[in-house]
């Protein structure tokens, strides 16, 4: 992936994160600090998508592939059953973990 597409992406973050409203004015000066170039129209892009749906979605129903897929969100009817899945998943995750007791050594033995 582009590392000014990348760059855009955390820059939103960082703004969003920040409570700072997000414009490409600002996504350019983040990019400018952190001397990451990117195409020009990559700023108003990433902006006009904070303008238009929520970040926290955004970040939460990414699946973890990055940047890109803040880029190019797709909203569909099984995305949002998708959404309620994880929670559910990160309970039995839970469930499941051991403690360094229960397999018989712990971390200062």
């Amino acid at each position: 992936m582009d590392a000014g597409v990348q760059g855009c992406g955390l820059a939103m973050l960082i703004l969003h994160d920040e409570e700072i409203p997000i414009t490409a004015e600002k996504i350019n000066a983040l990019l400018k600090a952190a001397n990451v170039s990117a195409e020009s129209y990559w700023p108003s892009l990433f902006a006009k998508l904070a303008q238009s749906r929520n970040i926290e979605d955004l970040v939460f129903n990414s699946g973890g592939a990055g940047a890109a897929t803040v880029a190019a969100p797709v909203a569909t009817a099984a995305g949002a059953a998708a959404a309620e899945a994880p929670a559910a998943v990160e309970k039995k995750e839970e469930e499941k973990e051991e403690s360094d007791d229960d397999m018989g050594f712990g971390l200062f033995d």
